[in-house]
């Protein structure tokens, strides 16, 4: 037919687009599996293209590749990293467990490109073929999690680290502006002794600080690859030395201290790296969710709620109530922190699906991982600069609501006991004075006493001796 071409796998003859730089398997993945419409990020792709180039350059340096053959392949690399051919990658996420279609795609992609620099042409499979040569010493089940741990390494330092960083930076600025200004505390969502609005923010600055010390701490395990596994992990049909050479290329092209795995057996058949990675970006989903909800919290109002921070003012926030203002960018940091939860539910069941030498729920895995890096790193970067950046604390409201807090009393309880300081309370609340004048009234203290020790200024720590 016009405008296709034929090509052939070991179940036979395939119809393929003209243009197309892939061949029969990727065709028939496409064909195969039209499920949703998730693909693979780009950046997994250009990853993918980089290890096929360490790939062909351990090959030829281990004398199983021709120099002529390694740099075909490594320029046909080349382009695909630099985002020339990232209309060729069509397949979706849904498809094999191994992967094994992806690789494919890359393979054929790789080999196509490659005869044409050859001055050849598409499906012809010389002098490059997408298996003997583009997939030499390599099998789906040991290059595509190489790949996973590559992409999710990189996007973790390159994205989401530097994200954290710079949200974790904005934090600290605000603690250090809010530092003097005291405010009531609240536990249980009540009245609390008080705290300053800085140590508030100072404990959100320490909680992006443990995941950020999480989230470094398992790049070593990440940064181990599966390659050299083969296709159940003994390494079948790879050269003397291949594991540790072809690791060696990869390092030095991604710039990052990717290592062999100690145990190619593990490294095919569990996924607990990965798995271990995402249950910080759990943990770091869950810190930004408790943040971002205490900043809409302590926003809320203008005027009806508690009103104690004000929020940037981004967009107008409701089609029916002139001059509403909602706090958008926390909505959309707590919804991503939900989908990141949920993602770990699903990466969680999909480290388990390791039966006997392999995993066969990699596509998923990595798909949720990088979308959760993803999603993360956004979300950061649009709550920092959107909504942390702009904050302004209202002294005024922050003052209102400290005069009125009971819990002062608390500071009474070592000198008149738990029972008065909670009669005094009681008294107050139930009457609608101060605790001054409860306390005076009921003749527990008298009034130099009070002035003295109940001062929120001197509640915020412990006695300095």
């Amino acid at each position: 037919m016009a405008g296709q071409r034929s090509e052939r796998d070991s179940l036979g003859e395939v119809a393929i687009a003209a243009d197309a730089l892939w061949g029969a398997q990727t065709q028939r993945s496409l064909e195969n599996f039209p499920i949703g419409g998730q693909r693979f990020p780009l950046a997994f792709i250009h990853d993918f293209a980089l290890v096929k180039k360490a790939a062909a350059l351990a090959n030829c340096e281990l004398g199983e590749l021709t120099e002529r053959r390694r740099e075909l392949i490594c320029a046909a690399c080349d382009e695909i990293v630099a985002g020339r051919h990232d209309d060729q990658f069509p397949l979706v996420v849904w498809q094999t467990g191994s992967g094994t279609q992806t690789n494919m795609n890359l393979n054929e992609v790789i080999a196509n490109r490659a005869n044409e620099l050859a001055g050849g042409r598409r499906g012809d499979r010389e002098p490059v073929h997408p298996n003997d040569h583009v997939n030499r010493s390599q099998s789906s089940n040991d290059v595509f999690p190489t790949v996973m741990h590559i992409a999710a390494a990189r996007q973790l330092r390159e994205r989401l680290l530097p994200a954290l960083e710079a949200l974790h930076g904005a934090l600290a600025a605000k603690e250090g502006e809010f530092a003097a200004l005291v405010k009531t505390g609240r536990t249980h969502l009540m009245d609390a002794t008080p705290v300053t609005l800085g140590q508030e923010f100072g404990g959100y600055r320490a909680q992006l600080a443990y995941a950020r010390e999480q989230l470094t701490a398992v790049l070593p395990q990440v940064q181990a690859l599966a390659l050299g596994g083969s296709a159940v992990g003994t390494g079948l049909n790879t050269p003397p030395g291949w594991a540790a050479t072809v690791t060696g290329h990869i390092a030095v092209l991604a710039g990052a201290p990717f290592t062999s795995a100690a145990d190619k057996f593990m490294a095919l058949a569990g996924h607990e790296a990965l798995v271990d990675l995402h249950g910080r970006l759990r943990v770091l989903a869950g810190a930004l969710f408790k943040i971002a909800a205490d900043i809409r919290l302590l926003g809320s109002g203008p005027r009806c709620g508690l009103g104690e921070l004000r929020l940037p003012a981004n967009e107008p926030g409701s089609s029916i109530m002139p001059g509403k203002v909602n706090p958008t960018q926390v909505e959309a940091l707590t919804m991503v922190a939900v989908q990141v939860m949920g993602n770990d539910a699903a990466v969680g069941f999909a480290g388990s699906q390791g039966q006997l030498e392999l995993n066969v729920f990699k596509p998923l895995l990595i798909h949720n991982v990088l979308e959760s890096i993803a999603l993360l790193a956004d979300a950061m970067d649009s709550f920092r600069t959107r909504c942390v950046a702009g904050l302004r604390a209202d002294p005024d409201q922050l003052q209102l609501h400290l005069r009125r807090s009971l819990m002062l009393v608390t500071a009474l309880s070592p000198i008149i006991g738990y029972d008065c300081a909670a009669k005094i309370a009681g008294k107050a609340f139930a009457e609608g004075i101060s605790l001054r004048e409860a306390a005076l009234a009921l003749g527990h203290v008298d009034a130099e006493t009070f002035d003295r020790v109940v001062d929120p200024a001197q509640m915020l720590g412990p006695p300095r001796p």
